[in-house]
């Protein structure tokens, strides 16, 4: 009777270098948790006249937060440039959300770079809304404030 071994060991070593290879490909997170807002502490501020609004910003394809600043997609150069003109003229250490929704964190295409921009320009008091899933899931089905369409 012939030995299966080999043909284990096989199997196991592909399913190893496959993992590998997709866990290498992810884009890796540039934010901490210190700089992870919940949509709920967002929400609060919103509902909560007495309480200062942070500049919140739309980095995604749409803006359905109420008192967002929309610069778009900023994996697109122009908007990239547009956050950068909307960021230069803010003090440093002034409170700002920054959100995408468009899709998961792990495919956002948007997230980072607003990330690294804030990063690149010294802010000290940023947060990224965590929005994991997706605009709909994580901030419009749990029923936060949103613009009237």
């Amino acid at each position: 009777m012939k030995s299966s071994r080999p043909f284990y060991t096989l199997i196991l070593s592909l399913a190893f270098i496959i993992i590998s290879i997709t866990g290498f490909a992810q884009k890796p997170v540039n934010w901490t948790p210190d700089h992870v807002m919940q949509p709920s502490e967002l929400a609060q501020k919103l509902n909560d006249s007495s309480t200062a609004l942070p500049v919140i910003i739309s980095v995604g394809p749409g803006a359905l937060i109420p008192h967002s600043i929309v610069v778009g997609p900023v994996q697109e150069e122009e908007n990239l440039a547009k956050l950068t003109n909307q960021l230069k003229g803010l003090d440093r250490k002034k409170e700002v959300v920054v959100y995408c929704g468009c899709c998961p964190y792990e495919h956002c295409p948007n997230v980072r770079p607003a990330v690294a921009l804030l990063k690149e320009l010294k802010f000290t008091n940023y947060k990224l809304l965590d929005l994991p899933h997706n605009m709909k899931t994580d901030w419009l089905d749990k029923g936060y404030p949103r613009v009237k369409l």
